[in-house]
């Protein structure tokens, strides 16, 4: 216990990023909260943090602890809360979901599941970016694309095509394109801030081709590319979901479908390292059904 009190101290230094407010946060005092971090380095042999008048730094080997910390203090959380968790589930569980995706799909399951379970309370984060579930703090993640961290458990959903397409009038201006190595003499909206992104996969007898294409917009804003491919600016390259309805309206028409890439595969995702709980539990069982039923009614 002493340990684990040792490691509680450290993560609430590094959290708070200064030993006085570690001390407040512990219900403690500066000078036990100086010792409780002598007593850890000179446990383990090594510093991990420097020291200033002014500030303090994690060390590259107390950065990697830290990671280590919040893990074990999550386990045992998460080990006491299954011994006791026996009512209805409770509390808050915390989610991420990419913006639009988790605008259309998964927000509306959310106001479903917290009408039915009024015990829980939900944090959803929509965000376009990979986030440390352990480090952030998050129970749960929606992700779509192929998954590279072998330290979390997958719970398939299903599948969202990657496609082409522009608007009927700008086809009619430019003509349809038949192959994908036309698409470079054709302007193009591109989506700007993810490297992957840059040159546009397509499949072909030959293998797996990647055009790099130019166009006069570049934008981080993915409502900005869809709206600009509207109203004929380019051809551009979406996700099934993210131009659904504007497919639907036939205010989009997909080019080039014969040579679309593998679909890519989306999950619910959390760390091997933490058992669920009741409520994370009750949230997977409400709402993946509905998400493999939306997911397999996309273009």
């Amino acid at each position: 216990m002493d340990k684990l009190k040792l490691m509680e101290a450290f993560v609430a230094i590094a959290d708070e990023g200064s030993l006085t407010a570690a001390a407040q946060r512990q219900g403690s005092s500066l000078p036990a909260m100086v010792r409780a971090l002598a007593r850890l380095e000179t446990h383990l042999g090594i510093r991990l943090i420097n020291r200033t008048t002014r500030r303090i730094a994690l060390t590259e080997e107390g950065r990697q602890y830290l990671a280590r910390c919040r893990q074990v203090l999550a386990d045992i959380d998460e080990a006491e809360a299954a011994l006791t968790d026996r009512g209805p589930p409770s509390g808050t569980v915390t989610i991420t979901a990419p913006v639009m995706f988790g605008r259309l799909h998964v927000a509306p399951l959310v106001a479903h599941f917290l009408a039915a379970e009024p015990a829980i309370r939900v944090n959803l984060l929509l965000l376009d970016r990979v986030v440390d579930l352990l480090e952030e703090g998050i129970d749960l993640a929606l992700r779509i694309g192929r998954l590279q961290d072998s330290s979390m458990v997958a719970l398939p959903l299903g599948h969202i095509r990657w496609l082409a397409c522009a608007s009927p009038d700008f086809l009619a201006r430019h003509g349809t394109p038949v192959e994908p190595d036309a698409l470079r003499a054709l302007p193009c909206v591109r989506m700007l801030g993810n490297p992957a992104l840059a040159g546009w996969r397509f499949s072909t007898p030959a293998g797996d081709a990647v055009i790099d294409v130019r166009g006069a917009l570049a934008t981080n804003q993915l409502d900005v590319a869809v709206d600009a491919c509207r109203r004929g600016l380019g051809v551009g390259r979406f996700l099934s979901y993210q131009v659904a309805e504007a497919l639907q309206r036939g205010e989009l028409v997909e080019v080039l479908p014969a040579f679309a890439p593998p679909p890519s595969p989306v999950h619910f995702v959390y760390p091997h390292s933490r058992l669920l709980s009741s409520r994370v539990r009750a949230f997977i069982q409400a709402c993946r059904e509905p998400l493999q039923r939306d997911l397999a009614g996309l273009p």
